[in-house]
């Protein structure tokens, strides 16, 4: 995990999208992306996987009642693809769990992450919250 803040290259494509911080909205905002990609023409597995993962820790353990979560994607033209997810929870800065340490409940979300993106992190702000992001590089020969 990473806490510095990367700079990509302005996107050639984007999607956005504010949710309730609902399993609802989790489950709809994977779906949401997902279908952008297929209609993008690019491959969606492991996003998928990442944007459930990074949508479940923001309804868990970024939820402030009444407020919502955003989730965006955007395609670089070097290829790399980023999920970002904000949550109102800035004080609740996620980490890594070691997967060797038992039948832990939770905590395995970001060691799935870690597997599925090429880099993960998080950036404090806009105050109150954070964003958690990931970067899956998708160009050919990375």
């Amino acid at each position: 995990m990473s806490h510095e803040v990367t700079e990509m290259p302005a996107p050639v494509r984007q999607f956005s999208i504010q949710l309730s911080s609902t399993r609802r909205g989790a489950r709809l905002g994977r779906l949401l992306v997902i279908q952008q990609l297929v209609d993008w023409g690019l491959p969606f597995e492991a996003t998928g996987q990442v944007v459930a993962e990074l949508a479940a820790n923001a309804i868990t353990h970024g939820r402030v009642p009444g407020r919502d979560f955003r989730l965006s994607v955007a395609l670089s033209v070097t290829g790399t693809l980023r999920i970002e997810v904000y949550d109102s929870r800035g004080d609740r800065i996620p980490h890594a769990h070691d997967p060797d340490a038992g039948d832990a409940e939770s905590g395995r979300g970001l060691v799935v992450v870690g597997a599925c993106a090429d880099r993960w992190g998080v950036a404090l702000g806009p105050v109150p919250g954070k964003v958690v992001w990931a970067e899956i590089d998708l160009a050919p020969g990375r």
